[in-house]
């Protein structure tokens, strides 16, 4: 390559160093003049976005959903969708989606239809009552490694209205055997490709970033600003965050849930019915946020292993631990593991949202133990015997 491809290259690369912070889509309706010739703007402007518009089939499915009962034809759909447009050109119809990172430009229906239509097939495992409501939530989400596939699953299903989302660190290539993502985010702040990732999926999602994870300094303003948080997921790594953002919880009554990623475990602290709940089921007796702070990875493992339970570690986590530091850096985490827990979390997440009866305690979801059986040679001995 010539010096001034590299530089180029070089060029490129700071460029999109400098625009890796944004994460929210910018919005033009069309129907109102001042988001048309801004539209026209951006459209003569930027020759190389990427426009997609597919509204044609977001209208035919639309009115698709509103006749349950009926199998539309082709020419029936059409005229039911001229019948929505009442007269609208197609092209100022609903809400064009810009999302800059990616250089995109999406046409789709507005708030109220695309959330309409998106969340049809929810129906009736969430009520629309029950989704209603869930509109009306707001989840804190603490470390973006189980934590993201927590915070996407909330989304797909829309659970909440809110999601505020924490995480201090950038995605390195170690990351990509459990968190979801495309080689093309690496470096990237986690709580930004994250929150980009559930714009590109439900841009109308309110999501609130903490760039610097969650610390004593704003913890506060994480579980209170904009109205207090109605569920806490923990997925951090310090150990002294999970201590003090179990106390402020527990102070605001906010309920406390984490996800393991070892023997599906799953854990619920239900602040908000128990203020006097002893914080992680009383197995941390009177540790202090204080004394573990800024102790090495492997100093920690004894406080891990009381945490989650030196009896009940799967043989494999368990013997990892005695590697920390050694032959591994830090706990091991697979893929499958975190995507099963970030399902069973935002799943108790949800049920918690909507007041069903979920009780504090302990709970495994244990694949290994569930699915399981004898070896073919156990199963022959008993066939035969």
């Amino acid at each position: 390559m010539t010096k001034t491809g590299w530089q180029q290259l070089i060029s490129h690369s700071s460029q999109r160093g400098a625009e890796s912070a944004g994460w929210r889509p910018r919005f033009f309706r069309p129907a109102r003049e001042d988001d048309a010739e801004a539209l026209e703007r951006l459209l003569r402007d930027d020759a190389r976005l990427h426009v997609f518009d597919a509204i044609d089939g977001q209208l035919a499915d639309l009115v698709k959903t509103r006749h349950p009962s009926r199998t539309l034809g082709a020419q029936e759909i059409a005229r039911l969708v001229e019948e929505h447009l009442r007269g609208a050109p197609r092209q100022a119809y609903g809400v064009w989606v810009h999302y800059p990172w990616a250089r995109r430009l999406v046409h789709l229906l507005d708030e109220a239809e695309f959330v309409e239509l998106r969340t049809n097939r929810n129906k009736y495992k969430i009520s629309a009552e029950e989704q209603a409501a869930l509109a009306g939530r707001k989840i804190g989400v603490v470390g973006l490694s189980v934590g993201q596939s927590v915070a996407l699953t909330i989304a797909l299903e829309r659970s909440a209205g809110e999601l505020r989302i924490a995480d201090f660190d950038h995605l390195e290539l170690s990351n990509m055997n459990r968190i979801r993502t495309g080689v093309h985010n690496l470096d990237v702040p986690k709580v930004v490709a994250t929150a980009r990732d559930i714009a590109e999926l439900d841009p109308f999602l309110e999501v609130k970033c903490f760039s610097e994870g969650v610390t004593p300094d704003n913890m506060e303003g994480f579980l209170l600003d904009g109205g207090k948080l109605d569920i806490v997921v923990d997925e951090c790594d310090s150990l002294d965050i999970k201590l003090e953002l179990r106390l402020r919880a527990r102070a605001h009554r906010i309920p406390v849930l984490m996800d393991t990623s070892d023997r599906g475990l799953i854990d619920v602290e239900r602040f908000d019915l128990e203020p006097d709940r002893p914080i992680l089921h009383g197995l941390v007796g009177d540790l202090t946020p204080a004394r573990i702070r800024g102790l090495s990875t492997e100093d920690k493992v004894p406080y891990v292993m009381q945490i989650i339970g030196q009896d009940t570690l799967s043989t494999r986590f368990a013997a990892s631990l005695l590697e920390i530091q050694q032959t591994v850096s830090t706990w091991p985490q697979l893929g499958s593991a975190v995507v099963h827990g970030g399902a069973a979390a935002a799943d108790t997440a949800r049920r918690l949202a909507l007041g069903e009866p979920v009780r504090s305690g302990r709970y495994y979801v244990d694949l290994e133990q569930i699915i399981s059986g004898p070896v073919p040679e156990e199963a022959a001995a008993r066939a035969a015997g």
